[in-house]
């Protein structure tokens, strides 16, 4: 009996070592590079589910990230896996523990950024708009259309958006201070959400997304500009040098396709 519980104790002790070390292996994983993907014959790209990048539509799946990964297959000679994560932090902190091989999502290519990830080739244009409310929803209030009108006033983004320098960069523009509040549970469409149901008064969006949103919420308006045009890309761990050229080689390649310019006239013109 006793030799019997010592058994029991040993197996258990076992089973109790292998859950340990598989949670320890897969917080410490490491990046790879296209070798060792090859090997595994996958690649997972994390993306973000938003009413431009990956959406349902129906019983379909359609979006500008979505449709460029499908004309991409063609092109790549591994399995693609499309992972959802609303966390741009998340996302990134995947890709640094290997548990994502690429990012691609609708963010900007900033200084900021740039220091955290390392970027493909520029895959669309985009801008950063003011999402509030137009007149006849706001009790006459007219929209803000001058920059020097943000002052003091109070700006929501998601959790460490990219929009953020931007918008502290433009506090300086301007020589007064621009509150931002950043919400660690809602992205910038539901922040839009929130403005139309007047829970909040302002809140910062790319302008596609805030295109799109539109469609179903009468009542914002985005037509007030908070930055310049910028460029979106994808994003893979800088350990993965030989996994970036590979990618810019297949989106050079689509880019001068007319699979692409049909993909990107849907979405983005």
């Amino acid at each position: 009996m006793a030799k019997k519980k010592n058994l029991v104790s040993v197996v258990l002790f076992i089973i109790v070592l292998i859950i340990i070390s598989f949670f320890v292996f897969r917080k410490n994983g490491q990046p790879k590079d296209f070798a060792q993907i090859k090997k595994g014959g996958v690649l997972h790209i994390v993306t973000d589910y938003n009413s431009v990048g990956y959406f349902v539509s129906g019983d379909t799946i359609a979006g500008f990230n979505y449709d460029l990964i499908q004309l991409m297959k063609e092109r790549i000679p591994l399995r693609i896996e499309i992972l959802l994560e609303a966390s741009l932090d998340k996302s990134i902190e995947g890709l640094k523990q290997g548990k994502y091989d690429v990012m691609a999502r609708n963010i900007p290519v900033t200084s900021e950024l740039r220091g955290t990830l390392v970027f493909t080739e520029p895959v669309a244009q985009n801008r950063q708009v003011l999402i509030q409310r137009k007149q006849e929803f706001n009790e006459g209030v007219e929209p803000l259309r001058s920059h020097l009108a943000l002052a003091k006033k109070t700006l929501y983004v998601p959790l460490n958006s990219p929009a953020i320098l931007r918008i502290r960069n433009l506090s300086h523009e301007i020589g007064d201070t621009i509150y931002i509040k950043e919400d660690p549970t809602y992205g910038a469409e539901q922040l839009a959400m929130l403005v139309a149901s007047k829970d909040i008064d302002y809140a910062v969006c790319d302008e596609k997304s805030a295109e799109k949103v539109a469609q179903s919420l009468p009542e914002i308006d985005y037509s007030t500009l908070i930055g310049f045009t910028h460029i979106e890309a994808w994003a893979v761990s800088e350990k993965s040098p030989v996994l970036l050229d590979s990618l810019n080689t297949w989106i050079k390649q689509i880019k001068d396709s007319k699979e692409y310019r049909a993909i990107y006239q849907k979405y983005y013109k």
